[in-house]
């Protein structure tokens, strides 16, 4: 089946801003925190807020303590005042779009104009701009409301930033012959042009089209009534419990749109399902491809010979011989440390990666002994080299397994962390140098006690390459790790930096391979593997232009990155031996 997902699906700024501050506000201040009014039309986030110990406030008290978040769709400004005056500490969640509609209404009320909103009447976005309007504010919802209208001398014509497009157009064309001489400004916001725009090109491309997002979503619904209008079927669903299996089973080609308020968790456990459904004419094999594949990635073992791959070039890179039995413990040590990662990373993991997730909560026993028995296999093998080897793999074991554990107690109250995991950014760095020590400075010091010249751009390519398959996977996992209060570097840094950084270490590993080779450093093959930073930059631009989604194949394809770096290494092995 051929899965299309719209760009913008998912939130917007304004939603992704108000939810930040929200669940930022969760960690920040004490209880009671509120919002005042749902924050977003959306039930699963509203539900997590909730979790969070954020409810929603309806009615403004005379006296109250605690913390009050407006909400995106903006309140009227005596609003405010009330909250304040009530004894709560107020935080302005309004969307900026939102902020420039009040600010546009009253500017012009108080220089006596009329303000005429398009949109919808019970909206809570209409009802904050109806505030700023004052008495001289009308709400229009069809061109009949607006002929109702007696003719003002002067007046703005505004819209709802969620509005559908081509009726605001049909709007301005009127105003334009029965009174030009209105003031109208374009304030539907760019994101839902943008949004509505690509929904329609979806739907007349596709079989059908799944609409995701909240029940009292007004621009969710209107994405659903693009849809319909093209003469494609729309299925609006809130969650992955709605699919219509029967009308997916039924279709070639599937398009998922979501409305501005439905997180990307959800739109991603519904492109995993319909990624997994089998389709009427599959043919078995590629459905038992595509099952092989999934397991292979959810028990570890996938990402376990890609770590023995890395190895494998590492060793060859630096003139390593036998390098066999060192491939065999970096995948036993990687397969272990991840799989207890896994288990110790559930919390997140129901956000991010729901599959694999419910993987490990059936299978958790079983996934501990893989564990535990890979772990001391790979003990037992290198203790069968030596006394070095052994010392270092169990040093390296003891530190992987010291992230996880609490290592401040809590009577000392001052410390700020109490393990290593929750120092913000940890995961991706120690996981880049974990890799990087068990597949680059495992082989050669154990062979030779010692490191050489090649050691140093070899150990750099290897942590480089591990950083940018972590930091890309967290790029993926921001709106997961955000709701547990997990602080990766691109939460830190924010996506679009982070993304830059990438770009930056995949160019620094092109240059320390072409510049060690031309030093005589490290041998040809390191030209050879130059093809491994390039592969993932193109993978990454795939991401970023929406031709690939997360999902399995999105997965499978970033951690292939270390099997091509094999393949090359065998295949520059043996056409060297020859």
């Amino acid at each position: 089946m051929k899965i299309s997902v719209a760009k913008n699906a998912g939130f917007c700024m304004g939603v992704q801003r108000a939810v930040e501050m929200a669940l930022n506000a969760s960690h920040r201040y004490p209880p009671p925190i509120y919002t005042y009014g749902p924050l977003i039309h959306n039930p699963q986030v509203l539900g997590l807020l909730a979790e969070k110990g954020i409810s929603i406030l309806t009615e403004i008290p005379e006296k109250a303590s605690g913390t009050v978040l407006i909400r995106a769709h903006g309140v009227p400004p005596d609003t405010k005042e009330r909250l304040e005056k009530a004894g709560l500490s107020v935080i302005d969640a309004t969307c900026p779009r939102v902020i420039k509609v009040q600010a546009i209404i009253q500017k012009h009320a108080r220089e006596g104009y009329a303000s005429i909103i398009v949109g919808d009447r019970d909206h809570p976005e209409v009802a904050g701009l109806m505030g700023y309007a004052g008495a001289n504010g009308h709400v229009v919802g069809s061109i009949h409301d607006l002929e109702n209208l007696p003719a003002f001398d002067k007046a703005i014509l505004v819209a709802q930033t969620t509005q559908n497009v081509q009726f605001f157009g049909s709007v301005k064309k009127w105003a334009q012959k029965h009174h030009p001489r209105y003031k109208v400004f374009e304030t539907i916001c760019g994101s839902t042009e943008e949004r509505q725009s690509e929904t329609k090109r979806l739907a007349e491309d596709v079989d059908a089209v799944i609409v995701v997002g909240g029940r009292d979503s007004g621009n969710t619904q209107r994405l659903v009534e693009i849809v319909r209008e093209t003469g494609k079927p729309a299925c609006h669903i809130e969650t992955e419990s709605d699919l219509d299996m029967e009308l997916l089973r039924a279709a070639r080609h599937i398009g998922i749109t979501a409305g501005a308020s439905t997180p990307n968790w959800i739109i991603k456990r519904i492109y995993r399902i319909i990624e997994s459904l089998p389709l009427e004419g599959e043919k078995l094999w590629r459905r038992r491809l595509f099952e092989i594949q999934r397991i292979a990635l959810a028990t570890n073992a996938y990402i376990a010979v890609c770590a023995g791959a890395l190895c494998y070039a590492c060793s060859v890179l630096q003139n390593v011989r036998n390098p066999f039995p060192y491939i065999l413990i970096s995948t036993l040590y990687i397969l272990s440390m991840h799989t207890l990662n896994n288990l110790t990373g559930l919390k997140e993991a129901r956000y991010n990666n729901p599959d694999l997730a419910v993987f490990f909560e059936t299978h958790k026993t079983n996934m501990v002994l893989v564990a535990l028995a890979s772990g001391g296999i790979g003990l037992f093998v290198a203790a069968s080299m030596g006394i070095l080897p052994f010392v270092l793999l169990l040093i390296m074991t003891l530190l992987g397994l010291s992230y996880n554990l609490k290592l401040v107690p809590d009577s000392v109250r001052t410390a700020k962390y109490r393990c290593i995991r929750d120092i913000p950014g940890s995961k991706t760095i120690l996981i880049s140098f974990a890799w990087g020590v068990v597949t680059a400075l495992f082989p050669i010091l154990s062979a030779t006690g010692a490191i050489a010249w090649a050691t140093i751009p070899t150990f750099a390519w290897a942590v480089g390459t591990v950083f940018v398959r972590s930091a890309f996977f967290d790029v993926l996992d921001m709106q997961g790790d955000q709701i547990v209060g997990k602080e990766t570097l691109p939460i830190l840094m924010g996506k679009r930096p982070a993304l830059a950084l990438l770009r930056m270490t995949l160019l620094f590993l092109f240059v320390i391979l072409f510049l060690s080779t031309a030093a005589g450093i490290l041998p040809g093959l390191a030209l050879a593997l130059i093809l491994c930073p390039i592969y993932m930059a193109v993978l990454i631009s795939f991401h970023r232009q929406a031709y690939i989604r997360p999902g399995i194949r999105l997965e499978l394809l970033t951690e292939s990155q270390f099997l091509l770096a094999g393949v090359i290494t065998l295949v520059w092995s043996i056409g060297f031996r020859h």
